[in-house]
């Protein structure tokens, strides 16, 4: 009767865990969701920033005319006289996801595409969280996993990218990105082919949403090796792999964007590498449980030395189809990761945009805050015991932080692993913490400690399920051909199981803290917390949530919100020819296409690095040469930025010297050394007083005319 009722009361108890999991889960989706909509309460539902415009008018032209327009669409409003074709140079997976979720429309939910882009972010920031949940639950349980979906929910480097009205692809490859992870470590743990092919369809939807995907294609290798390394190779780890691999580069293949990249790039050979070796070790298993140890040891160098010629092989067809390549089949964004100085040498088109820069030390405490403190606590945590999903999210954190270092848009990648390493310490410690001060109170009641230790064990389970993990991952290491072998190996693991079990609950009751220590730890716990909200609630909603297409200043006179851009976009609209061509520094490019509808040179996707460099160089010529540039390219209109009135420090004249090396990159006559001495003669007239608030300077000329062009508006 006591054990029934003890059976009843745990299961009792474990209802009402998962029934208030389900509430905090709900409410931490809430949360994600609402704290990101303050750029709609203090602005307006606008889309922000660059990229997301193009994403715009895309998904415009997918609800209007199909998605197989949309496969064959060639832009003629973009690059010109060149022009782009969409479908084969787009990450589909944002466009897509917007597009169904407008179908709703069909079922007489009124949404307009402009309401379904600005609030796509805000909700997958929401799956994201439930994600990460999910993840840190494989590795910690479900304490840690709330802890990180939470910290999520919140964490300012996220926020930074997913805020109501970013419609850019980060907004949903964020979630995939985490829930790939997932799929694998629930894998992992399972050995389930079903979560295999569920990890293959999200890394397709990874690949459709980001080329960030490439991340992933290699983290999940270096994981593989690391285990075949350390002697952690199962079946499970077998089934994790080999699907991904197959199925998922196949998926790839399917996205125009990637096509052949899929198997024809140096990004993706490592996974190729780790395929071939997981084979040949599977195969050594196999032979050692159905071999004598005498034949074993032929067979093995057999297996290895096939197994060397062939990687060999690969390796040099590799080498082969990459010699060719300047760059080794390599992309530059990828080689300016792994050489963190290649961009300025060789392509400045790609460091000259500003989220490529690495970051300053402040940024990181601006992006996690107190996160920053609590990772290595977490990576430590990780190690107590370590698990195949623990090694998993350290290697990811590790990595992470590398790539973060290198370009500050990558602070993005690194925040899901801070807040899971931060959810893991945050749960150990608030265990260790409220366990001390139950084991002290029961002490001091005049309980005994076998029953302190027994009402603390419920705490425990989390930890010892990681343990079980990688106990009966050595029970599958081996599969012997006699019974009586396999009797005795379950004999002795499971004597070793309950050593370990025995361990592992001493080692519990031995991590008491005293009282006062306990108290004063957990207080801690709730200032750190809190002070996190404070600062990503100050994040959201006064760094975060200004959008760029609408500008503030603030003056002796209060806050002035400044609506130069779009009035310009829209003059630009209203009284121009349909067929005028627009000419501007690439960065406003996708803009002019979407707000004004009029053909641009270039645009952000920068492609066309010769046909950006002739922008370049006539924006850096004097006005006759500039003219006969822009009048060769048929242009009838210049959009320039000037900041320095209002105090807009992104203008072109910050952008300047960009415009000069990039011009110097392909046309030599143009030098950097020739515009450093009289830069600032090249400011124009503002309202009389010729003074520049974003460089804090008298202006140098402020009276000249214009003989070739002519100034239509100024906003």
């Amino acid at each position: 009767m006591a054990a029934a009722a003890k059976a009843g009361e745990a299961t009792l108890r474990h209802a009402f865990g998962n029934v208030l999991s389900f509430f905090i889960l709900l409410l931490i989706g809430v949360l994600a969701f609402s704290i990101r909509l303050f750029s709609v309460i203090k602005y307006e539902s606008v889309i922000h920033e660059f990229d997301p415009y193009f994403n715009y008018r895309v998904t415009q032209f997918l609800t209007k005319n199909g998605i197989y327009d949309f496969w064959n669409w060639f832009d003629d409003r973009t690059w010109y006289p060149l022009g782009r074709v969409i479908g084969g140079t787009v990450y589909p997976g944002l466009t897509l996801t917007a597009g169904t979720i407008w179908l709703l429309n069909s079922l007489n939910i009124p949404l307009s595409v402009e309401t379904v882009c600005v609030f796509t972010a805000p909700i997958f920031s929401a799956f994201a969280s439930w994600a990460t949940y999910l993840l840190t639950k494989e590795v910690k349980g479900a304490g840690a996993g709330l802890t990180a979906a939470a910290l999520l929910a919140m964490v300012p480097s996220y926020i930074s990218r997913s805020v109501a009205g970013s419609y850019d692809n980060e907004a949903v490859a964020i979630f995939a990105l985490i829930i790939t992870f997932y799929l694998y470590i629930k894998t992992l743990n399972t050995g389930s082919l079903f979560y295999a092919t569920l990890n293959a369809i999200a890394y397709f939807y990874m690949v459709c949403s980001w080329g960030g995907y490439t991340f992933i294609i290699n983290l999940i290798p270096m994981h593989v090796l690391l285990c075949i390394v350390t002697g952690r190779y199962s079946s499970r780890l077998y089934i994790a792999y080999a699907p991904l691999v197959v199925l998922g580069t196949l998926l790839a293949a399917l996205v125009p964007v990637v096509g052949f990249n899929a198997v024809m790039t140096s990004e993706h050979f490592a996974s190729f590498l780790v395929f071939i070796i997981l084979h040949v070790v599977a195969l050594v298993y196999y032979i050692k449980g159905i071999l004598s140890p005498k034949m074993f040891k032929v067979a093995v160098t057999l297996v290895v030395s096939v197994g060397l010629v062939v990687c060999c092989a690969v390796i040099a067809i590799l080498v082969a189809l990459v010699a060719s390549s300047p760059t080794k089949g390599w992309s530059g964004r990828s080689l300016s990761l792994l050489d963190p100085t290649y961009a300025s040498k060789y392509i400045p088109i790609i460091a000259s945009v500003s989220e490529h820069q690495p970051p300053t030390w402040p940024s990181y405490f601006m992006d996690i805050n107190v996160l920053a403190f609590l990772v290595p606590a977490g990576i430590i945590a990780c190690f107590l015991p370590l698990s195949d999903a623990s090694s998993f999210v350290v290697l990811y954190i590790v990595t992470s932080v590398y790539f973060s270092g290198v370009m500050v848009r990558l602070m993005l990648v690194f925040a899901p692993a801070a807040c899971i390493m931060s959810g893991i310490a945050l749960s150990q410690a608030f265990d260790v913490f409220t366990r001390s001060i139950k084991f002290q109170l029961l002490r001091i009641l005049g309980f005994s400690e076998a029953d302190a230790g027994d009402g603390s064990s419920a705490n425990v389970v989390p930890e010892n399920d990681a343990v079980k993990v990688d106990k009966s991952e050595e029970t599958i290491k081996e599969r012997p051909s006699r019974k009586n072998k396999k009797k005795e190996k379950e004999q002795m693991e499971k004597a070793q199981a309950e050593k370990t079990s025995a361990k592992s609950k001493t080692e519990k009751r031995l991590l008491v803290l005293p009282m006062e220590l306990s108290v004063i730890g957990l207080l801690l716990l709730v200032f750190m917390g809190a002070f996190y909200v404070v600062h990503c609630v100050w994040a959201a909603a006064e760094a975060y949530s200004a959008p760029s297409i609408v500008l503030t200043s603030y003056t002796h006179e209060g806050l002035h919100v400044f609506d130069d851009f779009r009035e310009a976009y829209a003059w630009l609209r209203h009284n121009t020819e349909v067929d005028d061509k627009v000419a501007s520094w690439w960065d406003y490019g996708y803009q002019t296409t979407a707000m004004a509808n009029r053909t641009v040179i270039v645009d952000n996707n920068t492609w066309n690095n010769t046909h950006i460099a002739t922008v370049g160089t006539a924006m850096s010529s004097p006005e006759k040469a500039a003219w006969e540039i822009f009048n060769s390219l048929d242009v009838k209109y210049v959009l320039v930025v000037f900041g320095g009135l209002v105090g807009y420090p992104s203008d072109d004249i910050n952008k300047f010297l960009w415009m000069v090396r990039i011009g110097g990159g392909v046309f030599p006559h143009i030098k950097e050394p020739d515009y450093l001495v009289g830069l600032l003669l090249l400011f124009v007239e503002t309202d009389g007083k010729g003074f520049d608030r974003v460089r804090r300077t008298e202006i140098g000329k402020k009276y000249f005319k214009l003989t070739h062009f002519e100034e239509v508006r100024q906003s």
